[in-house]
């Protein structure tokens, strides 16, 4: 399989993932409508700095259902799933790491972000995920 370029980071090339069809529980639909209109602040910084592909060209979805799950930002070109942990993630070990679990089974590349992190400290994040990207797929 010939392997392309999607986008360069820092002058590296960082190359397409090919992932199947995903599973969707259509029945979470409008719950996931729901959450884009939603006004988690930490999520809507960091829809900023990703919409529209401002984020090294790359296509991010916000709310994306996989299976039963309505994650925060999905990248398909990668197969990269971005989980924002803020509050609503407290006591929710269990239920987070059976979700990773499931993700990881598809394939999928989790990074989780910390809320506070995106609100105070946006640029190193956003640097962080430059980082991971090359390492995943360069």
């Amino acid at each position: 399989m010939e392997k392309t370029a999607i986008t360069h980071i820092n002058g590296i090339e960082i190359l397409r993932r090919k992932i199947g069809t995903l599973p969707k529980n259509k029945e979470l639909l409008s719950r996931a409508r729901c959450l884009r209109k939603g006004y988690v602040l930490s999520e809507v910084l960091f829809w900023k700095q990703v919409r529209n592909k401002t984020f090294h060209g790359l296509d991010f979805d916000r709310q994306r259902i996989i299976g039963n799950y309505i994650v925060d930002f999905y990248v398909k070109s990668l197969g990269v799933v971005i989980e924002i942990d803020g509050s609503s993630h407290e006591f929710k070990e269990e239920y987070d790491k059976k979700k990773d679990e499931f993700l990881e089974s598809l394939d999928l590349k989790i990074i989780r972000i910390e809320d506070a992190r995106i609100k105070h400290d946006l640029a190193n994040v956003m640097r962080e995920l430059e980082d991971f990207i090359i390492q995943q797929f360069s």
